[in-house]
């Protein structure tokens, strides 16, 4: 099967190659997914679990992406809730091969069935920022109706989920990012917004939640900034200061079928909207990763029809 392969991580993106690797096979409850969709994150080229099995033995050449949404085409031995020919979408582990193939095979309970009036490449881009920012809002974060939330990266993958899912939930959301990004942050339903370039972050006054997907300076200030009882919640890593009055937490996002069926419904709802910049197909996907310019968004590798 074709397949994009990673070898060396001091090259990032740029030692993506395209070649041909041996077909998956389905293990104990697993299942086959004939590959429709995919999504990558390139922060995955830094991660451990990209170059080393669980027991850090090297496993390279090995198959990055993690977001998958296709048809389910086998069973593994044991396999229940899912069956052949179903559309899913959803998660693929860290340490094994990943999604940018066109088959993978993943454990069943990390994917959920994927609506037929939901389009492939919306399921693929859904599983990672969706339930990160499901995650780290109501499980991690402790959200609650009314709370003021300060969203970094307002209008990015993760960012623009994290604002929809808050504005939804009854919160009053604050938008950083980058001077361009103002309007797509405030379509998405950010009621303010502050350009981390030019504006003084400090200007917002306290806030019930902040979600943190920058890290380094940004992170520490915004401790500064969460009221007391309040909570910091990053994806960027451990917080280096933590708030005087508050709690600070890092996470990393683990799949959740049931999670994955309350984001998906609300798309179906059209209670939130993806934020996909580009789709390209497999063959096209190393220029798609190696932008000669910034792209504003998500990049969907669609792999079939």
């Amino acid at each position: 099967m074709k397949a994009i392969v990673v070898t060396d991580e001091a090259a990032g993106t740029a030692g993506m190659m395209l070649e041909d690797r041996p077909e998956p096979e389905a293990a104990g409850n697993d299942v086959l997914v004939e590959v429709h969709a995919s999504g990558f994150t390139p922060g995955e080229l830094t991660w451990p679990g990209t170059w080393t099995d669980r027991i850090g033995r090297d496993r390279t050449p090995s198959i990055p992406g993690h977001e998958v949404a296709g048809v389910v085409s086998a069973l593994g031995y044991g396999t229940r809730g899912l069956s052949v020919g179903q559309r899913v979408f959803g998660l693929a582990e860290w340490t094994r091969d990943g999604t940018l193939a066109e088959r993978v095979a993943v454990e069943a309970r990390n994917l959920a069935p994927l609506p037929g009036d939901v389009d492939f490449t919306v399921g693929a881009s859904l599983p990672i920022s969706g339930l990160t920012a499901w995650q780290g809002l109501f499980v991690h974060g402790r959200f609650e109706v009314g709370q003021s939330v300060l969203v970094h990266g307002a209008a990015g993958g993760v960012g623009s989920m994290v604002t929809q899912l808050a504005r939804e939930a009854g919160g009053y959301v604050i938008g950083t990012g980058r001077a361009a990004d103002r309007q797509t942050a405030l379509d998405f339903g950010a009621k303010e917004f502050v350009d981390l370039d030019n504006g003084a972050l400090e200007d917002i006054g306290g806030v019930d939640l902040v979600f943190d997907v920058i890290g380094g300076d940004i992170g520490e200030r915004s401790a500064g900034l969460v009221r007391a009882g309040g909570m910091l919640v990053s994806i960027a890593g451990p917080p280096e200061v933590q708030p005087k009055e508050g709690l600070a937490v890092d996470f990393v996002v683990e799949a959740d079928r049931s999670q994955l069926g309350e984001i998906v419904q609300r798309v179906r709802d059209g209670r939130l909207r993806t934020n996909i910049a580009q789709v390209a197909d497999l063959d096209d996907a190393i220029a798609a990763f190696n932008p000669t310019e910034r792209v504003r968004g998500k990049t969907i590798i669609r792999l079939r029809p």
